[in-house]
């Protein structure tokens, strides 16, 4: 396949908008669904725990009338204990959700390795540069949207991709020339 066959010009050096990519791919647009309702999730369970721990504190306020007070001071620190427990465990589950989230573009990046290293060669690109790196281009190099198309036709919305793992070569693609260069996977931006 040559560069005019996908639609743009050859170039050895290439750009792509990750931020886009994210944003218009059906992997990128299923993470962000999936943070979102994982977070939904997240803030209903602590709204349930706010009123069961609410109603728990003021029964334990009208029991204080019936009971002595060590019976009611180890009732108090019990109940502190769990609600320190409750925070911690929920700090934790708001940590992993935003981490879990930041790590996603990098997600969408292993998945979409293979493809981007075809669509390098199909264009005959020697490097893909981040295009918030680059202060003046062509727009002809930016080959963002052809990403996005290829990703979604060969991955969809990842849903059983293993980031990484090799996707399918796009139907009636050409198998890479043997230079020395070919066969050179390039190494992802850190």
């Amino acid at each position: 396949m040559t560069a005019q066959d996908v639609g743009t010009v050859q170039s050895e050096i290439l750009v792509l908008d990750p931020d886009r990519l994210f944003a218009e791919t059906l992997v990128g647009q299923r993470l962000t669904d999936q943070y979102q309702a994982e977070r939904d999730a997240l803030i209903a369970n602590n709204r349930e725990l706010e009123a069961e721990l609410r109603a728990e504190e003021q029964a334990l306020t009208e029991a204080r009338k019936t009971m002595t007070p060590q019976a009611f001071r180890a009732e108090a620190d019990a109940f502190d204990e769990r609600v320190r427990s409750i925070r911690a465990e929920n700090d934790r589950r708001a940590r992993d959700l935003e981490r879990g989230r930041e790590l996603a573009p990098l997600t969408l990046m292993r998945m979409a390795e293979p493809i981007l290293v075809q669509l390098m060669r199909d264009t005959g690109g020697k490097i893909i540069l981040d295009n918030r790196q680059v202060l003046l281009r062509a727009d002809v190099i930016d080959i963002t949207s052809l990403a996005v198309a290829r990703i979604d036709a060969q991955i969809g919305d990842g849903s059983g991709v293993e980031p990484g793992a090799e996707a399918a070569p796009e139907e009636g693609a050409e198998a890479p020339e043997d230079t020395p260069d070919a066969d050179a996977a390039p190494k992802p931006a850190e």
